[in-house]
């Protein structure tokens, strides 16, 4: 097994256990994501592909694919202002929000978990490019 494999393989079971045990984290809704983002309490990072993200991505979404995820690149934390990580379909998102909270950013603890799938099933807006 190679090391980067070894490392996620560490990551998905932390990740499992963390979904499963004491480590929740919280969901939000389309109405609430897109309340948020209008009202900019929301700082909202994409962590699908870069060929995802190009394809189309939603409006003011930060961009840190999971594959190359770095927790110090999350926005920083602002009294009123909430970060909510998505991704295509919620998977991805949950495995950066541990790996946020491994690395001591408690902060990004919210996830809008139908990711990009809900939001086009929704009918709604993206951006193309990166």
């Amino acid at each position: 097994m190679t090391m980067r494999r070894a490392i996620m393989y560490d990551i998905r079971r932390e990740t499992e256990a963390a979904m499963n045990d004491r480590h929740p984290f919280d969901d939000i809704s389309l109405e609430e994501l897109k309340t948020g983002l209008a009202d900019g309490s929301i700082l909202l990072v994409d962590v699908r592909e870069a060929e995802e993200y190009a394809a189309g991505h939603i409006a003011g979404a930060l961009f840190n694919p999971l594959s190359r995820f770095d927790p110090t690149k999350l926005p920083a934390g602002a009294p009123g202002k909430k970060i909510v990580i998505y991704c295509r379909s919620g998977r991805r998102s949950v495995t950066a929000m541990e790996q946020a909270r491994l690395a001591g950013r408690a902060d990004a603890d919210t996830h809008f978990g139908g990711g990009m799938l809900a939001w086009l099933a929704a009918g709604e807006k993206v951006v193309q490019g990166l």
